[in-house]
């Protein structure tokens, strides 16, 4: 199996109708931030929320109409190929790990797809897939090690390098490897040199193992990106981005989750794990990407709210800005009041308030669990010498 730059031009032609060209913008607060000049692919902007769909639509186009398709995923392949597969007429199967977040596979199924969920990873759904392709005679369809679903893939790269010619860098998350081939393969074919990094969880390193030549190092388990928790890399894939001299960074699980926040309160954006892996690896590794001109591919924004919701509240108390207070007063009327107006005078909020009578070192002094904005951490610090000097007990507690 062999792809080409011709084959990714080629897939661009062919899948232009039914996707859109996303805006790569410059993020001047991301580039103080990090110290490189950061350039965001917006992939999370197509319909099915990812950029698979660019891959599945290529692969399905050389499907037999009438003929039934099956594919493994996470989320993102899956919802690809649901929405694709159901726009040609394909019945479409797809199997995803038992612990898929109930709002990826709704969306597979409201795309058209019957879902079976099946083993702990990808590569344990692809066993169960593969298994149902024989059995039912349908045509399986990988998520990343397929020539086609690479060229597919490899239209964003000649996206990015035409939207700005000066990137220096393209920087994308890593499951098994399709995205990062179409992009290094695109890159290669660029009028300039283009370096292109991939990006890993620390939990699912097997693409940095396999290129480094070194024993699995992960652990299969759960991660904040789901999406790229592929415990085997392909081997078509692996090839590619060896022969293109690829690199892979492995972030850490904080610093996927600090970008989730960033990219929400900064540009406004949703993105799952996945698709802030690429700003996690400019936070984490800062001087690898320095004084450059740096492409991210914000490659999904499919991520479970209740996640989401999650990741913004420890986001904020992260930088300081929603802490846990803890006050001992006396149990006698007026006592809230005191503390409330404290804090009110010190320019913060309370936000929430957890009256614990039991939890006391007397029988006529209560506990009080308060949350409460301020403006950083420092402001905190403020806020609890405020309340000390009103004669209260206080103390910062740790999320």
């Amino acid at each position: 199996m062999t792809v080409s730059l011709e084959d990714i031009h080629t897939a661009r032609k062919r899948i232009s109708d039914a996707l859109i060209e996303t805006p790569l913008n410059h993020s001047l607060t991301l580039s103080e931030i990090t110290g490189t000049e950061i350039h965001l692919k917006f992939e999370n902007l197509q319909y099915t929320g990812s950029f698979k769909g660019r891959g599945a639509r290529n692969r399905l186009l050389d499907v037999p109409i009438g003929r039934g398709v099956i594919a493994m995923s996470a989320g993102n392949h899956a919802q690809g190929v649901a929405h694709h597969g159901t726009q040609l007429g394909l019945e479409t199967t797809i199997v995803m790990p038992e612990n898929t977040p109930f709002v990826k596979v709704a969306r597979t199924r409201d795309l058209g797809a019957t879902v079976e969920l099946a083993g702990r990873d990808v590569m344990e759904s692809a066993v169960r897939a593969r298994q149902l392709a024989e059995e039912r005679d349908l045509e399986f369809i990988h998520p990343f090690d397929d020539p086609l679903v690479i060229a597919g893939q490899g239209t964003l790269g000649l996206e990015m390098l035409e939207q700005n010619p000066d990137l220096d860098t393209i920087v994308a998350a890593v499951g098994g490897g399709g995205l990062a081939s179409g992009l290094a393969l695109a890159a290669a074919g660029h009028d300039r040199p283009v370096r292109v990094i991939g990006v890993q969880t620390e939990r699912y390193p097997a693409m940095a193992d396999r290129l480094a030549d070194r024993p699995p190092t992960a652990t299969v388990g759960s991660t904040i990106a789901d999406g790229i928790a592929v415990s085997q890399p392909g081997e078509l894939t692996s090839q590619i981005l060896s022969d293109h001299d690829v690199e892979i960074l492995v972030v850490s699980e904080a610093a996927i989750e600090e970008a989730i926040a960033l990219l929400l309160e900064i540009e406004k954006t949703v993105v799952e794990g996945a698709g802030a892996a690429a700003l996690a690896a400019c936070m984490q590794y800062p001087d690898v990407f320095a004084g450059q001109k740096v492409g991210l591919v914000l490659c999904g924004g499919n991520i479970d709210p209740r996640t989401l919701s999650i990741v913004a509240v420890r986001g904020l108390a992260n930088q300081g800005r929603l802490n846990r207070i803890r006050v001992e007063l006396n149990d006698t009327p007026g006592g809230l009041a005191l503390v409330s107006q404290v804090i009110a005078d010190a320019a913060a909020n309370v936000v929430q308030v957890d009256h614990d009578g039991l939890g006391s070192t007397g029988a006529r002094s209560t506990i009080l669990e308060l949350r409460i904005d301020t403006l950083d951490r420092d402001h905190a610090y403020v806020v609890l010498d405020r309340i000390r000097e009103a004669g209260i007990s206080a103390k910062l507690l740790d999320w």
